[in-house]
C-alpha cells in the first residue's frame, strides 16, 4: 500500500540529525514537526521568521499570531527566535540550513524540480521554494509518484516551469525512497506492500533497480 501522508513525514524524519536548521515547506513536509525524534535537538525554520517551530498544537495551544509559512497555525518551542521575513531569506540565501524539505509538481533525472506552478491554473506566487533549492545542499522532495490519472510525477525531462535545475537528489513518494545518480533515479527503498514492478511502472524517467531494495518499516 502506498504510504500516508503521516508515514512519509515519519520517513523524513528519519534523515535529521541532532544539532540540524530545517526549513519544511507547506504540506506534507510540515507534518515532520510532529516526528522529531525525541532527545534530538533539531531547529525547524520556517521563512515567514520563527526559528524553533514545534509541533502543531493542541485544542488548547493555539495561538491565531503564531502560524508558519502555509498560514497554519503552530507552536513554537524553548529557545525559538521570532524575527523579519527579509532576516529569514538572509539565513536561505547564507547557506545556513541544513535540510531542507519541500513538494513538487514534478521531478526529474537531472535533478531539476518544477513546484511552483502549473501554466494556466491560478498562481498564488513562487514563494520562497526558489531560494531554497538555490541555497541548500541538502533537500528532500516529498510527493506523489503519479497524478490522479496515473501519471508519473518522475520523469525524464520536467514538463512545467522549473524552480531549481540539478538540486534535487533525494526524492521520497508515497511509494518509494529514491536518490537521483548519474541522470537516473536509483531505488533505494519501497513502501509496505509496494512491488519493484509498480514503481518501475509508475516512474517515466530512467529508473536504476539495485539487487536488493528493502521495504520501508514503521
Amino acid at each position: 500500500m502506498a504510504l500516508t501522508r503521516e508515514q512519509m513525514a515519519q520517513r523524513v524524519a528519519r534523515e535529521l540529525k541532532d544539532g540540524y536548521y530545517v526549513n519544511l515547506g507547506i504540506g506534507i513536509p510540515t507534518l515532520v514537526a510532529n516526528y522529531v525524534p525525541e532527545g534530538m535537538d533539531v531547529m525547524l525554520q520556517s521563512e515567514n521568521g520563527l526559528l524553533g517551530m514545534g509541533a502543531f498544537p493542541g485544542e488548547d495551544e493555539v495561538d491565531a499570531d503564531m502560524i508558519n509559512a502555509g498560514k497554519q497555525t503552530v507552536t513554537a518551542r524553548r529557545g525559538a527566535s521570532i524575527f523579519s521575513s527579509a532576516e529569514s531569506f538572509a539565513m536561505i540565501r547564507g547557506g545556513h540550513v541544513d535540510l531542507t524539505v519541500l513538494g513538487a509538481f514534478e521531478v526529474d533525472v537531472e535533478g531539476n524540480i518544477a513546484s511552483w506552478m502549473i501554466p494556466g491554473k491560478l498562481v498564488k506566487g513562487m514563494g520562497g521554494a526558489m531560494d531554497l533549492v538555490a541555497g541548500a545542499d541538502n533537500i528532500i522532495v516529498t510527493m506523489t509518484h503519479a497524478s490522479r490519472d496515473g501519471e508519473s510525477k518522475l520523469l525524464a525531462r520536467c514538463s512545467l516551469p522549473l524552480t531549481g535545475a540539478g538540486c534535487i537528489r533525494k526524492v521520497l513518494t508515497d511509494l518509494a525512497y529514491l536518490e537521483i545518480e548519474n541522470g537516473a533515479f536509483v531505488l533505494r527503498e519501497r513502501a509496505p506492500g509496494v512491488s519493484v514492478e509498480e514503481i518501475v511502472a509508475r516512474t517515466a524517467g530512467k529508473l536504476v533497480v539495485p539487487g536488493q531494495v528493502p521495504e520501508m518499516s514503521f
